[in-house]
């Protein structure tokens, strides 16, 4: 590998996280090394800003995170979101409706305060943060739609992902955008135009860095845009079938250390010369 980088932009979850969630101390040090080398490493998820705590902890590095797929860019020094592009009330009341005209089983969920907060509806299924205080339910789906939210969650049963985020996507052309990262059939909706991509290039713009020196890495369809935006996009080997027809490299998987065996092997990361 003789390609330098200016910036590291990793996906979390089936990426950089193992399936257990934690971060390997390999993986901690190929970051501390490509940071030390001057590239810019930035954590680029799906996740809400509240999710990112633990993270930070096994990385011992507050890295600055792209979060709510590309809606909200995050100093987690500061504890503060740098911007935010979040669904307004009206938009976020029109998608709603129109999913519930077209799948009447849909339920949906909202993440609000630059994603700090969880609202949902009453019989939204939730699978995780059950306990968590940020995360409780309205009285209905106006309430639920009367906020700003840096994403729209949405599930209707059991459903194939690829499939019913197709048909979300339909429903919502021109209003916002869908994908998914899960393969629970959890629909992932944010406003027009925000993807992982376009929080990545707002970060990267502030940084100084060209999308031509962006090294990318994930696993999902959720990470499609960052992978074709950067000027090199790197797919784990456990990644969705599109990531990987996609990507312009496959590394290890996420429980391989991908992410930190394609690192190593850059000359500025790795200490060599090229």
């Amino acid at each position: 590998m003789e390609r330098n980088f200016g910036c590291v932009a990793t996906d979390l979850d089936g990426t950089l996280l193992r399936s257990d969630l934690t971060v390997s101390e390999r993986t901690v040090q190929a970051l501390r090394a490509a940071s030390a080398a001057g590239m810019l490493v930035a954590l680029v998820t799906g996740r809400p800003v509240r999710w990112l705590r633990r993270v930070y902890d096994h990385l011992g590095v507050l890295y600055p995170a792209v979060c709510a797929n590309g809606a909200v860019v995050y100093d987690p020094e500061a504890d503060r979101a740098l911007h935010v592009n979040p669904l307004a009330p009206a938009v976020l009341a029109e998608v709603c409706q129109r999913l519930r005209a077209a799948v009447p089983t849909s339920r949906f969920a909202v993440e609000i305060e630059d994603g700090r907060v969880l609202w949902h509806e009453v019989d939204y299924p939730l699978r995780w943060d059950t306990d968590d205080p940020a995360v409780r339910p309205v009285t209905s789906l106006a309430e639920l739609t009367s906020v700003t939210a840096v994403k729209l969650l949405v599930r209707a049963g059991e459903r194939d992902p690829d499939e019913f985020t197709s048909l979300v996507a339909q429903c919502v052309a021109g209003l916002a955008e869908a994908t998914h990262s899960s393969a629970s059939g959890l629909v992932e909706i944010s406003a027009a135009g925000v993807t992982k991509a376009a929080g990545l290039a707002w970060l990267c713009e502030r940084h100084g860095v060209a999308a031509a020196d962006v090294v990318a890495f994930g696993d999902m369809p959720n990470d499609l845009p960052m992978l074709a935006w950067a000027g090199h996009g790197v797919a784990v080997a456990n990644a969705h079938p599109a990531v990987l027809a996609a990507a312009d490299e496959v590394t290890g998987s996420n429980d391989e250390d991908g992410v930190a065996g394609y690192l190593e092997r850059l000359p500025a990361a790795s200490g060599s010369t090229s």
